[in-house]
């Protein structure tokens, strides 16, 4: 992913008004992100818990997408990431849910997602973050990142589509 700015984060988000989108508590440290190795920008508001934020490069620039972890239904085990395939235990997977852009996400339609609680799903992928465990597979990292842009794009679509 090429390096992005606050303004450009601010800018990216299809699912929340430009109000909300103004408050969003943006990561202070994106330029020591390692911006080679990562697939999209993701990071969880700090003044929350229950809020995370994803931005990716799509055709058409940037997007952007708040994020809503839902609540917890029971004791979980082991989860997998639905973006990387990695599993943990825990609470390191959470069903996200976002509200969907434009008239059926301000009726209140929205998508859920299972995913890393700590949107690091590209380090994960690239063993470059510990914390989950990998599927023994036997395709390449190549492989396994266009799997994860694929899953990616799948959901993007499914907000703003």
């Amino acid at each position: 992913m090429d390096p992005v700015t606050e303004p450009d984060i601010r800018a990216s988000f299809v699912n929340c008004t430009k109000g909300e989108a103004k408050r969003v508590g943006v990561p202070k440290d994106l330029d020591e992100r390692p911006w080679d190795d990562l697939d999209f920008l993701g990071w969880s508001d700090v003044s929350g818990a229950d809020r995370g934020y994803l931005v990716a490069e799509s055709g058409d620039g940037l997007v952007g997408v708040a994020l809503r972890v839902a609540p917890k239904t029971g004791q979980v085990r082991r989860s997998m990431c639905s973006l990387c395939l990695t599993t943990h235990t825990g609470d390191g997977v959470a069903l996200m849910t976002a509200r969907k852009a434009g008239t059926s996400g301000r009726q209140g339609d929205s998508v859920g997602i299972y995913i890393c609680t700590d949107l690091a799903c590209s380090l994960h992928l690239r063993g470059r973050k510990d914390g989950g465990r990998r599927l023994n597979e036997t395709i390449t990292l190549e492989e396994k990142v266009e799997r994860m842009r694929t899953n990616l794009t799948a959901f993007l679509h499914k907000v703003t589509g």
